[in-house]
């Protein structure tokens, strides 16, 4: 997979396009604890990952939500495409970085650090991530009952990347970060980060 797409702007565009939506769907069914209303609580984050990235139009900002009622006021994180739970660096660039490091050593594999601008040690952090806590998760254990074909945990992200049935590597891409959302959702990250 190519990492040129992650330097144009349409593409981190239609992310937070595609973000938009999912708050949206989060906001419309109301605080799951009291059935009060959601206000926009959005908050900053300074993604990593893509040199000299300008996502303009609030693109920095991670769209969430808190109920309107005195006593509950809990936050509502909605799933993003964007970014992956916690992490500093964006979503797309954990999986590409990450399925693109599968099988390098050495040279290469402080080749791609620099490309990405993480350190060796992160990426392999990654790696060891998709492995065993990814391979661990709900989510996971949901994406394994759609695919046609078994993956082995120690072939993540790459092997699911090129499962997915877009024929464009972008919109595989985008595929992909889609069914990963629910890890970066309020629900997700209070039960497994």
């Amino acid at each position: 997979m190519c990492h040129a797409i992650l330097g144009t702007s349409n593409f981190w565009s239609w992310l937070f396009r595609i973000d938009k939506e999912l708050a949206a769907q989060t906001r419309a069914t109301g605080c799951r604890y009291c059935g009060g209303a959601l206000h926009c609580a959005d908050y900053l984050r300074k993604p990593r990952g893509v040199a000299g990235w300008r996502p303009g139009e609030g693109g920095e900002r991670r769209l969430s939500f808190c109920c309107e009622r005195d006593g509950c006021r809990r936050r509502h994180t909605p799933p993003s495409v964007r970014f992956l739970g916690r992490r500093v660096f964006l979503g797309a660039v954990v999986v590409l970085a990450t399925a693109m490091a599968h099988g390098l050593t050495g040279r290469r594999m402080t080749r791609l650090s620099e490309q990405f601008g993480v350190s060796v040690r992160t990426l392999r952090r990654w790696q060891r991530w998709w492995r065993e806590a990814f391979a661990a998760d709900a989510v996971w254990q949901g994406l394994r009952g759609l695919l046609a074909v078994p993956l082995s945990p120690a072939s993540l992200p790459g092997s699911l990347l090129a499962g997915m049935t877009a024929t464009r590597e972008v919109d595989r891409l985008v595929e992909l970060l889609r069914l990963l959302a629910p890890l970066s959702s309020s629900r997700c990250l209070r039960e497994g980060e």
